[in-house]
Formats: C-alpha cells, sequence, structure tokens
C-alpha cells in the first residue's frame, strides 16, 4: 500500500490539506510562503489550475489520501493549466503566426508584436501589459476589442485622454465608440466601446455588477494603485469582477514601491498573489517593499499575467537618453523664509504623537517641495533661455502654480503653451496645436499630467525638469512623451536641482524607488548607467552668451559650470 502523509479534499471550493506529518508541514510552508509559519492543522488553497498544478506537482513528493473523485479533478485541472501554459508559449515564440483580424480599417495594421499581446490576452483573459512607452498599447487594446467575445467593452482613461481614445479607435477600427458624459447613470446608446473616466466610476457603480460588460481595458493602470481605498478603486473592482477579460495598460504600473503591485493585480487577477496578508508574507519586507524584485517579476512573468516589450526587443530602440544632471542657483531668501516654521514641523514628525507625525511630515513635504520650487524657478528660466534662443523646442515640467507663475513671466516673450492641471481639455488641446504648429517653442506640462500624451515626439527631443516628482516613474512617463516612435533624434532629459530644500533627500529616495519598480517590471535586466554628455549644452551656452555679449561676472552658477 502506498505511503501516504496526510489527506487532501475540496471542500467548499478549496483544497483542505490536513493531518500533514510536521515534516512536511515544514517542507510545505517553505515551498508556499504565503502560509502563515505560525499555522498549524489544516491548510487550504484556492482551486485554480495554478494552485491545483502546484498541488499535484507536491503530491508527487508527498502522496495524500483522496477520493477517486477529487484526484481526477485534481489532475484534469494540472492538465488544463499545463495546457493553457503551452498555448501562452506557443503565442509568444517569435515564429507565431496570428490569425488576420476583421473590424480594421482599410490601411491599418497591428504588426507581430501587437498581436502576440492581443491573442496573449484573450488566451488568458487577464494581461497587465507593459509595453515600453510609444509601442501602441492603445491599439493593441483595440485590437482585442475586435474579437466578439470581449463586446461591449468599458475602457477607463484618465480624464484628458476620453477625446484621443475615441479619435484613435475610430480612426484605427470600425469599432462605434460613446464617451460616457457625467458621473449620473443613464440609458447607453447602441455602442461596441463604452469610454469611462476614472472620475466617472464611482457615479456608475451601481451598474457595474450586472455582467452588460464583458471586457474592461484600464489604460494608465497605475491609477488604481492604492485600491480600493478609493472609491474609484471600488467601482473599478466591482468592474473588474463582473468582466470576462480584463486588460491593464501601463508601461510605469508602479510609481512608487513595491506594494503596488498587489492593488494593481487586484484589478486583473486577484488570485494570482494571494490575499494581502499571504503576499506580505510570501514577497515583502515590509507593508511598503518587496522583498526580492526581480524574483517576483520574473514570478508575474512566469504566470503570464505580465507582458512587456522594449523598443529594443521590437527593433526600435532609439539612441539612450541623454540624462543630464545639473544644479542652478536658488533664493536663499525663499528657503530661509520657512526656515522657523519648517524645523517646528520637522520636531513634530520625529516627536509628536502618531497623528501629529503623519500630519506634520506631510505639511513639511509639501512646504519644502514649494519653496524649494519657487527658489530655483528663476535659475530654471534663465537655463530655459539657453535652449530657447538656440531655437530649441522644449517641454518644462513642473508642479506648483506660483513656479509656472515666475516661468509665465520670464519666458513671457516665448509665449509659452501649458498644459497644466488648471487647464480645460478643450485648452490643453489647444496648446499641443500651437506647439505642434511651431507657434511657441515652450510647453510647460505638469509633472503629472503628460500620461497618454501623444504626438509631442513629431516637434521636441528636450526636456526640462524644473522641479522633482518623488516617483521616478512619473519622470519616465514624461520622458517617454518623447521617446516613442516618430522621434527621430535623441531625447535629453535635463534635471536642474539645487543643493538644499527638497531636492537633496528626493534624489536619494528616487533611486530605491526606481529599484522595486524596474525589478518587477524588467526582471533580469542588467543595470545599464545612464547616458550623460554635456558636450551639446556647453555649446549652447556659449552661443548664448556670445549672443547676448554677457561679460563672465554675470554669468549665473550653472552658466559657469556648462562652458568650463
Amino acid at each position: 500500500m502506498k505511503k501516504t502523509f496526510g489527506s487532501l479534499a475540496l471542500v467548499n471550493s478549496q483544497w483542505k490539506l490536513s493531518d500533514i506529518m510536521p515534516h512536511v508541514a515544514i517542507r510545505l510552508k517553505q515551498l508556499f510562503p504565503r502560509i502563515p509559519k505560525w499555522q498549524t492543522g489544516t491548510y487550504t488553497f484556492p482551486n485554480d489550475t495554478n494552485h491545483c498544478a502546484d498541488l499535484s506537482w507536491f503530491l508527487s513528493r508527498y502522496p495524500m489520501k483522496m477520493s477517486e473523485e477529487d484526484l481526477t479533478l485534481l489532475e484534469s485541472r494540472r492538465v488544463r493549466y499545463e495546457r493553457e501554459l503551452a498555448i501562452m508559449e506557443e503565442i509568444l515564440r517569435p515564429d507565431y503566426e496570428p490569425s488576420p483580424r476583421n473590424g480594421l480599417r482599410e490601411g491599418q495594421e497591428l504588426r507581430h508584436y501587437q498581436y502576440q499581446a492581443i491573442d496573449l490576452a484573450l488566451a488568458r483573459k487577464s494581461l497587465l501589459l507593459g509595453d515600453d512607452l510609444g509601442l501602441g498599447k492603445t491599439y493593441e487594446a483595440a485590437g482585442m476589442l475586435l474579437d466578439p467575445r470581449t463586446l461591449p467593452a468599458a475602457v477607463v482613461v484618465q480624464t484628458h485622454l476620453q477625446g484621443q481614445w475615441k479619435e484613435k479607435i475610430e480612426k484605427f477600427t470600425t469599432l462605434k465608440v460613446h464617451k460616457i458624459k457625467g458621473t449620473r447613470p443613464y440609458d447607453l446608446p447602441p455602442a461596441d466601446i463604452y469610454l469611462f473616466k476614472y472620475s466617472q466610476l464611482l457615479g456608475w457603480i451601481d451598474t457595474f455588477g450586472d455582467g452588460f460588460f464583458k471586457a474592461v481595458v484600464y489604460d494608465e493602470i497605475q491609477e488604481l494603485r492604492t485600491g480600493t481605498k478609493s472609491g474609484k478603486g471600488e467601482a473599478a473592482k466591482k468592474l473588474s469582477d463582473a468582466s470576462q477579460y480584463r486588460l491593464g495598460l501601463s508601461a510605469t504600473p508602479i510609481y512608487n514601491f513595491g506594494i503596488e503591485i498587489w492593488n494593481i493585480m487586484q484589478y486583473l487577477d486577484d488570485g494570482i498573489l494571494g490575499s494581502f496578508d499571504e503576499f506580505i508574507r510570501e514577497w515583502c519586507i515590509n507593508d511598503k517593499q518587496v522583498r526580492d524584485p526581480v524574483a517576483l517579476g520574473a514570478f508575474l512573468r512566469e504566470q503570464n499575467i505580465l507582458l512587456r516589450r522594449t523598443k529594443k526587443d521590437v527593433g526600435q530602440q532609439l539612441p539612450p537618453i541623454n540624462t543630464i544632471i545639473e544644479y542652478v542657483e536658488s533664493d536663499k531668501a525663499t528657503l530661509k523664509s520657512v526656515e522657523d516654521l519648517a524645523r517646528q514641523l520637522a520636531i513634530k514628525t520625529t516627536i509628536g504623537s502618531f497623528m501629529e507625525r503623519g500630519r506634520a511630515g506631510r505639511e513639511l513635504d509639501l512646504l519644502m517641495r514649494h519653496a524649494t520650487g519657487v527658489s530655483k524657478a528663476m535659475g530654471v528660466a534663465q537655463y530655459a533661455k539657453i535652449l530657447l534662443e538656440a531655437d530649441i523646442p522644449i517641454l518644462l515640467a513642473g508642479w506648483h502654480r506660483d513656479v509656472y507663475d515666475i516661468w509665465l513671466r520670464e519666458l513671457a516673450d516665448y509665449r509659452p503653451a501649458m498644459y497644466t492641471g488648471s487647464e480645460s481639455e478643450k485648452q490643453k488641446a489647444e496648446s499641443v496645436r500651437r506647439f505642434l504648429a511651431g507657434e511657441t517653442n515652450v510647453f510647460i506640462i505638469s509633472l503629472r499630467s503628460g500620461a497618454g500624451l501623444d504626438g509631442l515626439q513629431h516637434r521636441c527631443s528636450t526636456i526640462l525638469f524644473g522641479e522633482l516628482d518623488w516617483s521616478p516613474k512619473v519622470h519616465e512617463q514624461l520622458v517617454g512623451r518623447l521617446d516613442r516612435e516618430g522621434q527621430m533624434e535623441q531625447i535629453t532629459a535635463i534635471y536642474l536641482n539645487v543643493d538644499e530644500g527638497s531636492d537633496p533627500p528626493m534624489v536619494e529616495l528616487l533611486g530605491l524607488k526606481s529599484t522595486q519598480a524596474s525589478g518587477i517590471v524588467d526582471p533580469g535586466c542588467q543595470f545599464e548607467p545612464k547616458h550623460s554628455d554635456k558636450t551639446r549644452i556647453q555649446a549652447l551656452a556659449e552661443q548664448y552668451l556670445s549672443k547676448k555679449k554677457k561679460a563672465p561676472k554675470e554669468l549665473s552658477h550653472f552658466s559657469k559650470q556648462l562652458i568650463g
């Protein structure tokens, strides 16, 4: 008689493992870290194909008492898992031959790597598509929705992109698109795709549970990185749960710490990483940081829930981003004016009560970021003039209204276009038109307003960061507006910092956050030092000074550095 080490049975749609020997329990916890170390007696597992395959493998080493019915079910689900895995591996092979799609407009076509993403999403029914910025994630989503099984579909986008998505889908496919109007439900007209803004989701939450939408696509899914703590997150979860196909789009799904990937996965495949507590035990150091981002990224790819291709992977690689870090002069008086208040807040942050520490920390962050931005705004504007005098179009990125006001005043002769949080969709569209038409060479953009914006690459290859964001992915998103198909020049990204205020700690922390994100999204990729070449900027500085005929004693600190 075959020796057994416990019993396994399907109870209430979960696999229940019980009566196992102590040494087997120890081995079980080593192989399944999501099980608490202190748990004893009974262990439960979801009845999905992934866990069934793992349990079948575990039983090959430690056989369990099982009914014939349960054993047959377990093995059938293991076979199904292996069959589905083989299908998905076949889709990702370089020689994969996809079937042509009906519904594309005449003259439009999908590329091979785009077909692979579409077919993988249809085969798995849930996918986080993390392709590099500019590789056509919008078209890949539209291609998936050409499959009748996915219709009608809900597509959720950022506020300023609803019109752009409608235009792109209708130009690319014959699908009929309806833009949702307002936050109050109404009788929907016939359509294939219904475009929601994230800000509209909560108002429609009561309509999402009936299964009307067969598929949901989340553009820039990092909008949901805080999970169901927000109204839009709760509504999105209800929409996802009722949909048969779920697709998330973002080249930068993790903005801050690795923990955000758990929230993202709740909208795509809420069983892949287990419960929050299980995820923390299995993958994390604390409630923010992932212990081994590379291992987690490899796991997500192995499960085919994450698909990411870089420009290099698909033969569209541009020269490396030319990253330049410069230090500009700051207005000492501005930073000194907040010194006393900053000191008081810093003290509260370290010795106050729990509530006081949190509130004081947020206030200190806001205070110092604002003061730092204002203090260097003049220096940033003077730096921008060097490029503008050479007739070079620039993106100028910032965050605070007071900073924009200084830039608008100092750069008034160049008639800046504005694309920040204060403009309406119509005003933003006019700003894009002016910039692309060459009516201005200055495009002032908010650090967090650039996601999904397309077309700037045809006009510009230089971006100045006049203020910093706590998330490195925000910077990457903006660089990605230029580093995409249609760009003919090397991208130059210039970070203009000061050596006091909030810049130094932000620069230091950005390195940690970048490590968390890149390990998960790009596991196995070797770290590549940033390319930095100041030759072009130095030549422009000399040209600028020659044109203005300024004496060396009038040079600002950064201009002296540039020309050596």
